[in-house]
């Protein structure tokens, strides 16, 4: 079976979209399937083109093989991730650029289109079409459902109507839709009662993200006499950050031998490192992006890794694929998230909950953290094994490929 592939994101390019393309895909490729991955130039979410595709990109196009995964590049505006009206010319110009480009790629036998964004599934369905081959939605996030959850836009306006037009197409238009989550089920069937849905829930590669000793980051750092509270991921709106720099003003002075990591790059970031400047932080250290192969180095290095989430009713739905990562690793949870998150961190025994964007209760989980080391280090042994067991990258892959069989099969 050959499958085509299409998302806006891929390796180098950090994010869980871009790890999940890639890890699903070379462990279909291990098995003996082809994938062909239609892609955009790396550039999320700097907007900054990766030095060694800018050649590349004033020609168009190229093609590349990474873990025996056909991969092809195609032209977009690149944009960083904060104005709306270059995040829309990013979006449109790869839709555009991938329905081209990918019409002169060998006929697949079932086209996937994941989201987010809605017009890389819309690309998908186009060139499902164009082949006679079935269409597959994977819905990574709800969209536009996602945006106003995250501070963008508002319900009701003509431009969240138009993403919800295209959202609703897509479930009803797709011979299956994959979602990442059970709960968002409910929303898929609101919009298209009779869509098939096959859930594939996030994984993890367990053999990447693993328990190790060395943490010589936390020296490098400067911080290895010090409780490190790590945040590793996009620095973006959906993550309500403000509520670790509130926890940091709490215990600056009540414990400064706490400190708060970020780790990552995002549309947030220049807001929260000048807040952090201006409020005498010095408890509060930026890294920026770092390499995919480095993030387990950090989690090691970390004390307690944070998953916090704005309060809203939509993120209740959500998994948080770095909560699992963390876990892997063999490091305490602490999700700052109702719902489906955090009950299977309480179901895991991985780590603890607070109320989001309650930064005095994230403070005080913290400090107990800090003086039960040895409750930590239960809650990383628990959550290690429970995603070995539940959510392995490999296991969820092999469900997956079973689904597309079956779709291409009819």
């Amino acid at each position: 079976m050959r499958i085509l592939y299409v998302s806006q994101y891929f390796p180098p390019e950090m994010g869980a979209p871009a790890a999940r393309v890639h890890e699903v895909s070379r462990e279909w490729v291990r098995g003996g399937t082809g994938v062909t991955v239609l892609t955009a130039f790396p550039n999320h979410p700097t907007g900054v083109v990766d030095p060694a595709y800018r050649r590349a990109l004033r020609r168009g196009t190229m093609r590349e093989t990474i873990d025996g995964i056909d991969v092809v590049r195609t032209w977009l505006y690149a944009a960083p991730n904060r104005r709306a009206h270059e995040r829309i010319a990013n979006y449109v110009s790869f839709f555009a650029s991938a329905v081209v480009r990918g019409a002169a790629l060998p006929r697949p036998d079932v086209v996937i289109g994941t989201s987010p964004q809605l017009l890389v599934g819309l690309a998908g369905w186009a060139l499902a079409r164009r082949y006679g081959r079935p269409f597959v939605f994977e819905v990574r996030d709800l969209w536009p459902e996602s945006l106003p959850a995250s501070g963008v836009g508002r319900e009701g306006s003509a431009f969240y109507r138009t993403l919800a037009a295209i959202a609703r197409f897509l479930y009803r238009a797709a011979d299956l839709v994959v979602p990442v989550t059970e709960p968002f089920c409910a929303t898929i069937r609101a919009h298209a009662p009779r869509a098939r849905i096959a859930v594939v829930e996030n994984g993890v590669d367990t053999e990447l993200f693993r328990p190790i000793a060395d943490r010589r980051i936390k020296q490098r750092l400067g911080l290895d006499r010090r409780f490190v509270a790590s945040y590793i991921g996009t620095l973006g709106l959906a993550h309500g950050l403000d509520v670790l720099l509130r926890a940091a003003r709490v215990l600056r002075d009540r414990a400064p031998d706490v400190a708060f990591l970020l780790v990552g790059e995002g549309a947030d970031r220049e807001r929260l490192e000048t807040a952090a400047r201006a409020e005498g932080l010095t408890n509060v250290r930026f890294t920026g992006q770092r390499p995919r192969a480095e993030i387990p180095e950090y989690i090691a290095a970390s004390d307690a890794c944070l998953v916090p989430l704005r309060p809203s009713p939509l993120f209740e739905t959500v998994l948080p694929s770095k909560m699992l990562e963390f876990m892997a690793c063999a490091r305490p949870v602490v999700v700052g998230v109702s719902g489906y998150a955090r009950a299977l961190v309480e179901e895991s025994g991985g780590g603890l909950g607070v109320t989001p964007d309650d930064h005095d209760g994230l403070a005080e989980v913290l400090l107990r953290l800090r003086d039960e080391p040895v409750l930590g280090d239960k809650f990383g042994e628990s959550g290690r094994h429970f995603v070995v067991e539940r959510f392995s990258r490999r296991a969820k892959a092999a469900t997956y490929l079973a689904a597309l069989r079956e779709v291409a099969g009819r």
